[in-house]
């Protein structure tokens, strides 16, 4: 099977569990309504948000472990299960324990769905990496646009409680569909990795297990650049709708802009996918780092009042913010291999969750206590221009090494082969 239908099929897999993150918004103030009696604030119900984030990236590790042992196919049908599942139990949802334990369990299916997905395009396209990782998170970073109109025709005809069971049945299946189609490739079947661009190799072919990445100075700096550049997307991404509604945003607008920031999210992880490929990975970063900065600030001043700054100012926080999940899985795999590629981004896409409670339940409740985005949006600039700094920092330094003691121990390992 051509590696391009398999790469196909992790589109199809991750579109299908982009609703689960990026069409929430549209479901928050239909939760507050219907619980109105248990008095249900925003802050209450964006928790779950954060609960649904740190179970898809927190479980990433071990769900990345389980994929690069187990192959991509049982784990993704697993993972579509849980999603379907969850997200059609969140209908049934009365009382705040049981939105977050329905939420958390479409985390942990969304988890596995986006690690196997994004371990094909890694380990398929040694030689087209930003390029093929760059489609494939494009997919979940556009997705929802195809269904947002959709899922918000549902809930104005049938409700938030409907829409959840036939939007969970469609996605689970799909999700099925897709993963019987994906495996890990065999030695020989993928070109060689002395195609790929010098620029962006600087490991002299070394495969590192996750135990020794996280030995290595470069992970963690790799993982604080992460965290600090998740807060202003996911910021955005759970609370759109309160954000219009706060800069009297018409509703048109809102929904002009729920179609058009995820078509910005998947361009910015398409774009710099193929800019990274060309230009580095690394450079690639600081250039997009700055403008998220720039576009952070951008919001408070020019967006409220406005319609079309509010569009405007929003696609490009999206455009800006949205490639950090190609770029990071790319530059983990230069650095590190592509063997053990899944276990080891899983480490670094759990700052994702992290991020979320930052961007989702804390910044509502400084919302309710302060009355304004100003300083969420201000923070959130900050934190990106420090990422843009830290990323030209990685640039300069030198090729991760294993340490002596995983050195003496590989070497250890050939020696017994050798003699077996």
């Amino acid at each position: 099977m051509n590696r391009w239908f398999r790469l196909a099929s992790t589109v199809v897999a991750m579109a299908m569990i982009a609703n689960l993150q990026y069409a929430w918004t549209l479901f928050v103030k239909p939760l507050i309504g219907a619980h109105a009696d248990q008095h249900w604030k925003l802050s209450d119900v964006q928790w779950a948000f954060s609960v649904f984030i740190a179970c898809q990236t927190w479980f990433m590790p071990t769900g990345g472990w389980l994929i690069d042992r187990v192959g991509p196919r049982l784990l993704m049908s697993l993972g579509g299960i849980l999603c379907g599942t969850g997200w059609a139990l969140l209908s049934q949802a009365n009382s705040l324990p049981a939105l977050y334990t329905f939420y958390a369990m479409t985390g942990v299916g969304a988890s596995l769905v986006y690690c196997g997905s994004m371990g094909i395009s890694l380990k398929w396209f040694p030689d087209k990496r930003g390029l093929a990782a760059g489609i494939t998170s494009a997919a979940f970073g556009s997705g929802a646009a195809l269904f947002i109109p959709i899922i918000a025709h549902f809930l104005r005809s049938d409700g938030y409680r409907t829409t959840f069971v036939y939007t969970g049945i469609v996605q689970g299946l799909l999700i099925v569909c897709a993963a019987q189609f994906l495996r890990s490739p065999k030695p020989g079947e993928v070109p060689a990795v002395a195609n790929v661009a010098k620029r962006n190799i600087r490991r002299d072919g070394e495969e590192f297990t996750p135990s020794q990445m996280l030995r290595t100075s470069h992970f963690y700096i790799m993982y604080l650049i992460m965290l600090t550049m998740g807060v202003g997307g996911l910021m955005v991404t759970a609370q759109l709708a309160k954000l219009a509604e706060t800069f009297k945003i018409t509703a048109t607008a809102l929904t002009i802009a729920l179609s058009m920031n995820p078509i910005a999210n998947g361009a910015s992880r398409l774009f710099w996918g193929w800019a990274s490929d060309h230009l580095g990975r690394e450079r690639s970063m600081v250039i997009a780092f700055l403008i998220q900065s720039v576009a952070l600030l951008s919001v408070p001043l020019l967006a409220p009042g406005s319609d079309t700054f509010f569009v405007i100012c929003l696609a490009l926080v999206f455009f800006s913010w949205g490639e950090i999940y190609v770029l990071f899985p790319t530059l983990t795999a230069d650095l590190f291999g592509a063997r053990n590629a899944s276990a080891n981004y899983g480490f670094l896409y759990s700052t994702k969750g992290v991020a979320a409670i930052v961007g989702g339940g804390l910044a509502a409740m400084l919302f309710e206590r302060t009355g304004s985005w100003s300083a969420i949006f201000y923070g959130g600039a900050l934190m990106a221009f420090l990422s843009a700094l830290m990323a030209a920092w990685v640039s300069k330094m030198p090729s991760p090494r294993k340490t002596q003691r995983d050195a003496l121990a590989a070497a250890g390992v050939q020696e017994h082969a050798a003699r077996g």
